[in-house]
This record gives C-alpha cells, structure tokens and sequence, in this order.
C-alpha cells in the first residue's frame, strides 16, 4: 500500500495504529483483509493493533524495553506515576507515555539530560513534519514534552521555538430537530431509544450515559445528576416530563442493578462500542446518510437550546464546559439570526 500516513493513537484505552490512505474501494478491501483491522466512526480513520510487524510494514519506529535505557524506561515510570498521582485521565497517561517513548527511541544514543531545545524542533521537523501527522498529534507532543522536562527533570524547555501547527476552525456537526426526532423513534428496542433519547434530551456525553446509576435521577425534582465527568466536575441537568416517562418506562421493564444502563449480564456496564453500534443502526433506519456519532446528539442538543432563545451562559452549566469559549462555537452553527439576513440576490 503506497501514499498512506500512519501513527499511533490510544483508542478506546488501546494502543492502536492509525493508517490514513486515499479512499477507493480497492485499498479499503485490502485493508480489511489485515489482522485486527477496523473502522472508527468517531476519529475517522482506520487502524491497526499496535504490533512490531505493523509497525515495520507502515514505517513506524519499532519499541519495547529493549530499545531503551534503564535510565529511560524509569524515567518514563515516574512520569506515568506522577500523571497518576495527579488524577490525569488513563488516556492522557497513555498517549503522555507513547508520545515521550517515541521520542526517546528517535534520540536513543543520546541521555535524556543532553537533549535540548534543537533536538526538540528536529524531532518536530523530521518526524511529525515529515511523517504529515495530525495537529493534534503534534499538540499532544508538545504537552507532554513540556509536562515531562517541567516535573521529573525539573528543567524548563522553551515550547515557543517549536512551531505549534495552526488550530483549526472546525464548527459542530448539528442535525435539525427533524432528524433528531427520526432518530429517536427509530429503534424498537426499549433500552435502545431510552439511551439515544436522554443522550439528546440532557446533551450528554457518551461516557456520561454509560456511567450513570440509577441513583442519579431524582424524578421529583426533575433533575439528573453526573458525577466526575470531564475534568473530573459533577453538575446537574434537567430532565422533562416526557424523559422522565421514558425513563419509568424502561425501568420497570429492565430493572437494573448497578449502571442505569447494563449490558446482557446484570450489573456489568453497557459498552462504549454497543451503544455506537445502537446508533449507527438508528440513524441507517432513519434513512440519513451522514456519518452521526453521539456526540452530535450533544451538538445538536446545544445548538437547538441556543435556537430557542437558552442563554449562553445557561448552556454552558448544562453541559459542564469550563470555558465559555467553547461553549460558544455554537453560535457559529446557530440559524436562529442567519435565517433572517436577507440575502441581496432577493432584491435583483
């Protein structure tokens, strides 16, 4: 396979190799044929399990403790240890570890304390650049390099010469309440159209639906509580007449033990992947053709707040953003003021 770019990704608490090629039929039916080869909806692209022959075959520096020094290897360990201690998310530790084992392997005839600022803006050039890896690939370098050299070599490195790539301007993808509504209704199973129906109703994120207990709705004051989500914040939501009747409904049905929403064996949490699986099959059912993932339920969710007149500010509570930049991208996406511009062609 030629003209493809691959890097190492932690997916699903995995280390995976990401292989991004041009998309024809062929090379897709070939890639398929590889061992352990898959699909992600969500970051799309294609991958691979993270593997020496893999690695070799898609040009990727090959690794194991081997490869480093003892000096390295304990570093590394004290790092992930430190990331630990401070309550960082295992898949921030994942890809911090990966991140500074891949550079460590690039300068492997070097000590960690010879490396400075040239090796840095090299590796940055010959590797990322050239590789054509992602941004946030190149970000997620530069924040673990700085985290790394800032507490466990006690030395600071200047981040500024290294050329940050541009961010880029992406809007939300949001579906009109039309969809949505198709969406919902599309599944006949209970449990199915109950998650994909509070996802949208409370604008939660996948993670969020899964770790809920059934402790966490309080009916009687509308309310639905979630607990150490992102940034490990709790917060609560509103929750209507008609989600709380969906919400009886499924309860008395399935009765669950532990998680609101449990897999086929009682108490065991519902998968990441079954309930993307729910909704790929809701949204081919409702005939749409765009490639919807959960978290544009949540998009969509916020957009039709703004739309019906929510304040910004109210918004962003609800969906437990800390900044309120972020939660003003929706605004952009917003057709509550665009629909009424006049465009100038009426007035030919």
């Amino acid at each position: 396979m030629k003209n493809f770019k691959a890097w190492l990704i932690n997916h699903k608490d995995q280390r995976r190799i990401a292989v991004e090629f041009e998309n024809k039929l062929e090379l897709r039916q070939r890639f398929k044929k590889l061992r352990g080869a898959k699909w992600s909806p969500s970051l799309k692209v294609w991958h691979l399990p993270d593997n020496k022959v893999y690695r070799k075959q898609f040009g990727i520096p090959i690794y194991d403790q081997d490869f480093l020094s003892e000096e390295k290897v304990m570093q590394l360990e004290k790092f992930k240890d430190w990331l630990t201690a401070h309550e960082y998310a295992e898949s921030t530790i994942n890809t911090y570890g990966n991140t500074m084992r891949v550079f460590f392997i690039f300068y492997n005839e070097k000590s960690i304390n010879e490396i400075n600022n040239e090796d840095i803006i090299r590796f940055n050039i010959e590797y990322i650049v050239q590789k054509k890896l992602s941004n946030s690939y190149q970000n997620q370098f530069i924040n673990a390099l700085k985290k790394f050299f800032k507490t466990i070599e006690k030395r600071e490195i200047d981040i500024d010469l290294v050329q940050r790539p541009r961010k880029e301007s992406l809007l939300p993808n949001v579906l009109s309440k039309q969809e949505v509504k198709a969406i919902l209704e599309a599944p006949l199973n209970l449990k199915h159209r109950t998650m994909l129906s509070l996802t949208y109703a409370c604008g939660l994120r996948r993670s969020e639906v899964l770790n809920l207990k059934p402790t966490d709705i309080h009916s009687d004051r509308y309310l639905l509580r979630i607990n150490q989500s992102k940034g490990k914040k709790d917060r609560v939501v509103s929750i209507s007449d008609g989600i709380i009747e969906i919400l009886r409904t499924y309860y008395k049905a399935y009765k669950p033990k532990t998680w609101l929403f449990e897999g086929q064996k009682a108490g065991k949490q519902y998968s990441p992947t079954s309930i993307q699986e729910v909704l790929k099959k809701a949204v081919k059912k409702a005939g749409i053709k765009k490639p919807v993932t959960l978290h544009w339920l949540r998009h969509s969710y916020a957009t039709h707040l703004l739309e019906s007149g929510t304040d910004l500010r109210y918004i962003q509570e609800l969906l437990g953003h800390s900044s309120s930049k972020t939660t003003e991208i929706y605004t952009h996406v917003s057709n509550r003021d665009i629909q009424r511009i006049k465009s100038p062609f009426d007035d030919l």
